[in-house]
C-alpha cells in the first residue's frame, strides 16, 4: 500500500460509499435511461470518494517529508474503490442467500465468502497496481512475488474487513427496506378494508335492501312481534359489525361468522321458506386469522347471482375447517350455476383476491367451480394462523 493511506478513513470512506450505494432513493424499478442515470452517479461518487483520499494520502506524504507520489496514490485508491463497486452486486446477492435461515447458514456462507471474495480482491488489486505504477520506494522489492507477499497480510485483512462492512450495512439497508415496504403494504390494506367496507354498505344497505328488511319487520311487528323484534336486533347487529374493527386486517374466524349470521338471519327472514343456510365450521378453526369481511362478499355474491334468481327454493352451505397448514373455507349453493362462458367476476370478487394476495402473496388462492349437482362452489384456501387479540 503505498505510504499516506489511511487505513481507517478507508474504512469510514467504504462505510459512507456503501451506505450511499444502497440508499433507499436508488429504486431498481426505472427506466433504462433513469438506471444509466443512477449509475453513473454511483461510479462518480467512488470516483470522488477515491480522487478524495488519493488527495489526502498525497498531503500525508508531504507532512512526512516524502514525495507525494499523486499518481500511485491515484492509482491505488482508483483500483481499490471500483474494485469493490463492482463486487457490491455479488456482496449484496450472497447477502441474500442466507436471509431467513439462521445463523449457522449465515456463518456457512459468508465465512468462506468473505475470505474467497477479500483474496480475489486484493489480489485483483494488488497485481494491477504492480503492473501500472512498480515498487516505488521499495528498492528491496523486484517482483510482484516479493510485493505480493510484503503486503500480504496487511491487504487481505483490509479486504476481509471490508467484506464484512458491506455486507452488514447492505443487509442493513435491505431490512430498512423490508421495513418501509411492510408498512406501505400495512397502509394498502387498511385502505382496501375501508374500500371493502364501503362497498359492504353500498352493496348490502342501498335504499331497497333496507326498505325491504324494514317492510319486513313491518310485516312481523303484528303478525310475529317477537321475530320483529329479533330481525331488529339483527339488524342493529348487522350495522355494528359492519363498522366495527374497521382497522383490524385480520379478525378470528368466530368473529367473521358472527357478523355472517347476521347477514344470513335477515336474508332468512326477508325470502323465507326460499332460502336455507347452514353453516359447518369446525370448532378448531374458530380462532383461526381471516381478513375481515372476506366470506360476506362470497356469499353475497351466491345470493344475488345464484339463488335469489332461481325459481325454487335453494340453500346455501358454509364449510370450514383445518387441512394441514391451511384454512379452508367454502361456500356451495345449489342456485343456476355460473355461466357457460365462466365467471364474470365483479367487484367482490376482484376486491377479494387483491385482499388476499397484499395479505399473503401465492400462499392464499381463492377458486370458483360448478358443482356437480348444479349450482356453484367457492374455495378458499390461506395460511391457517390463529389469531393475536
Amino acid at each position: 500500500m503505498p505510504s499516506g493511506t489511511i487505513a481507517n478513513g478507508l474504512r469510514r470512506a467504504d462505510w459512507l460509499a456503501i451506505r450511499w450505494y444502497a440508499s433507499e432513493d436508488l429504486v431498481l424499478d426505472r427506466s433504462a435511461a433513469q438506471r444509466l442515470k443512477t449509475w453513473g452517479l454511483i461510479f462518480g461518487f467512488w470516483t470522488l470518494l477515491a480522487l478524495s483520499y488519493a488527495l489526502s494520502g498525497g498531503l500525508a506524504s508531504i507532512s512526512e517529508g516524502y514525495p507525494p507520489g499523486w499518481l500511485r496514490n491515484l492509482a491505488w485508491n482508483l483500483g481499490n474503490f471500483w474494485l469493490w463497486m463492482a463486487l457490491m452486486p455479488l456482496v449484496g446477492w450472497l447477502g441474500r442467500q442466507s436471509v431467513g435461515h439462521g445463523w449457522r447458514r449465515f456463518f456457512a456462507v459468508h465465512v468462506p465468502a468473505s475470505l474467497v471474495v477479500a483474496l480475489a480482491q486484493m489480489m485483483v488489486h494488488l497485481v494491477a497496481f504492480w503492473y501500472l505504477c512498480g515498487p516505488g520506494r521499495m528498492p528491496e522489492v523486484h517482483t510482484l512475488g516479493q510485493y505480493v507477499r510484503m503486503e500480504f497480510a496487511y491487504s487481505y485483512h483490509l479486504a476481509v474487513l471490508t467484506y464484512w462492512i458491506v455486507l452488514v450495512v447492505l443487509r442493513g439497508m435491505e431490512s430498512r427496506r423490508r421495513l418501509r415496504d411492510e408498512q406501505l403494504r400495512s397502509a394498502l390494506l387498511e385502505s382496501q378494508l375501508a374500500q371493502a367496507q364501503l362497498q359492504a354498505l353500498r352493496m348490502q344497505l342501498q335504499p331497497h335492501f333496507l326498505f325491504n328488511t324494514l317492510n319486513a319487520i313491518s310485516a312481523l311487528a303484528l303478525a310475529d312481534p317477537l321475530q320483529a323484534r329479533l330481525m331488529i336486533a339483527r339488524l342493529s347487529d348487522f350495522l355494528r359489525l359492519t363498522l366495527e374493527e374497521r382497522h383490524a386486517p385480520q379478525v378470528p374466524l368466530a368473529r367473521e361468522l358472527e357478523f355472517l349470521r347476521c347477514y344470513l338471519d335477515i336474508q332468512q327472514v326477508r325470502f323465507q321458506d326460499r332460502l336455507s343456510t347452514r353453516l359447518d365450521v369446525a370448532d378448531d378453526v374458530l380462532r383461526a386469522a381471516v381478513p375481515n369481511l372476506i366470506l360476506q362478499p362470497l356469499v353475497e355474491n351466491a345470493l344475488r347471482h345464484g339463488l335469489l334468481a332461481k325459481a325454487e327454493p335453494g340453500s346455501l352451505q358454509v364449510t370450514g375447517q383445518r387441512d394441514g397448514d391451511e384454512l379452508y373455507l367454502r361456500v356451495d349453493d345449489d342456485g343456476l350455476g355460473l355461466p357457460p362462458d365462466g365467471a364474470n367476476e365483479g367487484i367482490g370478487l376482484t376486491n377479494t383476491r387483491a385482499r388476499l394476495a397484499m395479505l399473503f402473496g401465492g400462499d392464499a388462492r381463492l377458486e370458483l367451480q360448478r358443482r356437480d349437482g348444479g349450482g356453484t362452489r367457492v374455495e378458499l384456501r390461506l395460511p391457517f394462523r390463529e389469531h393475536i387479540a
